[in-house]
C-alpha cells in the first residue's frame, strides 16, 4: 500500500475517522479560537500570525472584495446566473476571469517590489519593467478613481501602524512610496498608488510570495462575486448579455451586397 499512500503527500492535513488535524493542530481546537485570516495564514504558512499580522491580512482581504458590476469578474457572475448557472458555477466562471490583466496586478506589484528590494534601484527597475513588460506599472494609477483610490491611503496607514508595532518592517511600504514619487516625476502629474499596489505592499510585508498575492485576491473578490451572483438570483433576469439589447456592437466585416 505504500505506493498508494504516497500518491499524494501533504503537510497540511492529517485525517482519519473521528480525527482532523490542520498543520498538526486538532480542528476542534481551531474552531472558535482562530479567525478566518488566521486560518488562511496557518494553511498557507504552517504557522500562526501575530494579532497585528492577522489584522493587516484581514484589512487587505476586506479592501478588495468588490468593485461593482462593471468589473469583468462581477459581470461574468451576474450574466452566468441569468443563464441558469448555479452559484458555484457563477463563482467559478468569475474567478477564472481573474488573470494577468484583471486580477494580476497585485502579484506583479509584489514582483516589482522584490526586484527593487534586491537592487535598491527604483528608477532603474521601473524603467526596466516598462521596457520588458508594458508601460503601465502595476499598482499605480487608476482609470476610475481620481485623484486617489480611497482604499490605498487607509491600507498604507494600517501598514505604518503595523510596522510601528513590530508586525512588519515597513520596507516594502517605503519601496511602493518611492515608486509613486518616481512615476509622478516621470508623468509630471500625480500617479497615486491604487488598491493593487497597497494590498501588494501588505502581502509583501507579511511575507507572501507573488503568486499567493493573486490567490489571496481571488479569495477576497470571491466574496463580492458571491454577493452579486446571489443578488442577481433574487432580481431574476434571463440571458442578460453585457449590454442592453437595444445597443449593438460595431460591425467591421464585409457588406451584404
Amino acid at each position: 500500500m505504500s505506493d498508494v499512500a504516497d500518491w499524494w503527500r501533504t503537510s497540511i492535513i492529517d485525517m482519519e475517522p473521528g480525527r482532523i488535524a490542520i498543520r498538526g493542530e486538532p480542528i476542534e481546537g481551531l474552531i472558535g479560537n482562530l479567525s478566518f485570516p488566521g486560518m488562511i495564514w496557518l494553511m498557507l504558512r504552517g504557522t500562526h500570525p501575530t494579532e497585528g499580522q492577522a489584522r493587516l491580512l484581514e484589512a487587505a482581504l476586506v479592501a478588495a472584495v468588490d468593485h461593482g458590476p462593471q468589473a469583468p469578474s462581477i459581470a461574468t457572475a451576474r450574466m452566468a446566473v441569468t443563464c441558469g448557472t448555479s452559484l458555484n458555477g457563477a463563482m467559478a466562471s468569475a474567478v477564472n476571469m481573474l488573470d494577468d490583466v484583471h486580477g494580476g496586478a497585485g502579484e506583479q506589484a509584489v514582483e516589482l517590489y522584490h526586484r527593487i528590494d534586491a537592487s535598491g534601484d527604483v528608477a532603474g527597475e521601473v524603467a526596466r519593467w516598462k521596457a520588458e513588460r508594458e508601460k503601465y506599472v502595476p499598482g499605480f494609477g487608476h482609470r476610475f478613481h481620481k485623484p486617489v483610490d480611497p482604499r490605498a491611503p487607509r491600507l498604507m496607514a494600517l501598514v505604518r501602524e503595523a510596522a510601528a508595532n513590530g508586525d512588519c518592517d515597513g520596507r516594502f511600504a517605503a519601496i511602493a512610496e518611492a515608486i509613486e514619487v518616481e512615476l509622478t516625476t516621470l508623468a509630471g502629474k500625480p500617479v497615486p498608488m491604487n488598491i493593487d499596489g497597497a494590498t501588494a505592499v501588505i502581502y509583501a510585508e507579511l511575507g507572501f510570495a507573488g503568486p499567493l498575492a493573486r490567490g489571496l485576491f481571488c479569495l477576497s473578490r470571491s466574496v463580492g462575486i458571491l454577493a452579486h451572483a446571489w443578488e442577481q438570483m433574487q432580481q431574476g433576469g434571463r440571458n442578460k448579455g453585457p449590454t442592453p439589447p437595444r445597443y449593438r456592437w460595431t460591425y467591421e466585416g464585409p457588406g451584404d451586397d
